[in-house]
């Protein structure tokens, strides 16, 4: 049985430092810095792509990555690590090897083994790094059929000498082969030093191919099966991880993405809700009780996983919110009701899309988990498809149910393995305000007269943009200026300035 695939891929900076044991790491822990895909800082930056191009290409991955949940066969540590967003796939720079050998992989939630394209390939995708040669590095060690290893690996097979061999294919087409086998995996470390992990469990693939970027080399598997990096690292970062994806607006900033007693997600506002274990292990279930529209809640009843608890299926590497036809049909005309504009037609499977050139007001929207009520702000529900239009990031799916990454954006959002918990607490995932932590609150702005009346008092003549809300949004000024889309669909493209102010109390 193959291992099942959404993408979701991480960035690891690791450039030459000194080693780190997996014990000593314990003691401070590592990190790397988290960049969007489409930073100049990013290997896949394309200067030639509007950000429109970039929403919509994201969007149209978006639902081609459902059919990669559909297989064609089958003492605590604490550790960040950089996250480069790909606008739906997300990509992790790590060292493999010794001598170290630095790939840039998919990083994803949404499938266990870890696995890298490798001389001798006999059918490789394009790929503008050098392979990775096993035959270079002192600790690489295949298995034999035999071993407790080439078990823990779904997909296995003998080879005719013996060896463990895996086999992994994608509901798109793109598929990875090869040998199974283990070897020492290296990521940054927030001491300034790298973490060498020993004996790391991977698949070194010598037959590969389908749609993977040129830019990759292979996938880091951070699903829930063994055979993942977090299953891997065990009880050293205590099951635990969490990240912080940025906006589309915040290209050019940077977040973490966290592992053990450092992706703890606690504080104000801070809501958990239960990961349901089921078939398969590799993905993280959750249960979705209800989404409320202002006060109207619509109570969620579909079991597209064939039972009431694990309803829905969290997925970084999934653009869009996917729910089942008719709860969606429910939802969106539920938001339609409340949203006084134009309706227009959008990109293929976004529904309900209103014309942007005009300001209108977005209603309300909580998501309701078992125990955990998530409230989403304007840029996690509406998205700028054009200059002049917006659509709901919500979009119907038969029979299925992903809670996508654009409703997990400014969140921080923590997965505790062991306890089977998932953690959601509203952030604001750029490093240039990342000193601003959970004992800041963000000053509401009441209206435009409030807010000119306070600059003007400054001294500062400036024209500001209205912004119309029917919950009284807060606007956020950061140390650098946002851009129209951290209030989707609220605001025509504008620069906003707002303050963050300590909380009082």
């Amino acid at each position: 049985m193959a291992a099942i695939v959404s993408l979701f891929a991480f960035v690891f900076a690791i450039v030459g430092l000194s080693n780190l044991s997996l014990i000593q790491a314990q003691k401070g822990g590592f990190s790397v810095e988290l960049i969007h895909r489409d930073s100049p800082k990013s290997p896949l930056y394309n200067h030639l792509d509007t950000t429109y191009n970039r929403v919509t290409n994201a969007l149209r991955r978006s639902f081609n990555r459902v059919h990669r949940f559909k297989p064609t066969s089958v003492s605590t540590m604490e550790a960040e690590a950089d996250v480069i967003a790909d606008s739906g796939e997300y990509l992790m720079n790590i060292s493999i090897g010794t001598p170290a050998f630095d790939i840039v992989a998919i990083a994803d939630t949404g499938s266990d083994l870890i696995w890298t394209q490798c001389k001798p390939c006999s059918q490789c995708f394009p790929q503008n790094a050098p392979l990775f040669d096993p035959t270079a590095s002192s600790t690489y060690k295949k298995f034999s059929c035999r071993t407790s290893q080439c078990g823990d690996v779904e997909g296995t097979s003998c080879s005719s000498n013996g060896s463990c061999q895996y086999s992994v294919s994608y509901g798109d087409g793109s598929y990875s082969k090869g040998e199974v086998a283990a070897d020492t995996l290296t990521l940054d470390s927030t001491t300034g030093s790298p973490v060498v992990v020993p004996n790391v469990i991977m698949g070194c693939g010598h037959d590969n191919d389908g749609s993977f970027d040129e830019n990759t080399s292979g996938i880091i598997g951070l699903g829930g099966g063994d055979s993942s990096l977090i299953s891997q690292l065990g009880t050293t970062v205590d099951g635990k991880f969490s990240y912080c994806l940025l906006p589309f607006s915040e290209a050019g900033n940077s977040s973490k993405m966290n592992f053990g007693s450092d992706a703890i997600v606690s504080g104000n506002g801070a809501v958990s809700t239960p990961l349901t274990k089921q078939s398969p292990q590799t993905f993280y279930f959750l249960t979705l009780e209800a989404i409320s529209v202002g006060t109207n809640r619509i109570k969620y009843t579909d079991k597209p996983f064939g039972t009431d608890q694990g309803n829905i299926i969290i997925d970084s590497g999934t653009t869009l919110t996917l729910l089942p036809d008719d709860f969606y049909s429910e939802l969106e005309s539920a938001v339609s009701s409340m949203i006084n504009a134009t309706k227009v037609n959008g990109p293929e499977g976004l529904n309900l899309c209103y014309d942007a050139t005009t300001e209108f007001a977005v209603p309300d929207i909580t998501v309701h988990f078992s125990g955990a009520d998530v409230k989403l702000q304007p840029l996690n529900t509406f998205v700028l498809v054009s200059e002049t239009v917006a659509c709901f990031t919500f979009s119907p799916v038969p029979n299925f149910a992903i809670y996508g990454n654009l409703a997990q954006m400014n969140f921080l959002v923590g997965y505790d393995t062991i306890k089977q918990t998932v953690w959601f607490k509203p952030s604001v995932c750029s490093n240039s305000i990342e000193e601003y932590s959970s004992d800041l609150e963000i000053e509401r702005i009441r209206n435009d007269q409030v807010r000119e009346e306070s600059l003007h008092q400054e001294g500062r003549d400036v024209d500001i943009p209205r912004i119309i809300d029917d919950r009284d949004k807060s606007i956020r000024e950061h140390v650098v200026p946002i851009v129209d889309d951290l209030n989707l669909g609220i605001v025509r493209p504008h620069i906003i300035h707002c303050k963050i102010v300590p909380e009082h109390g």
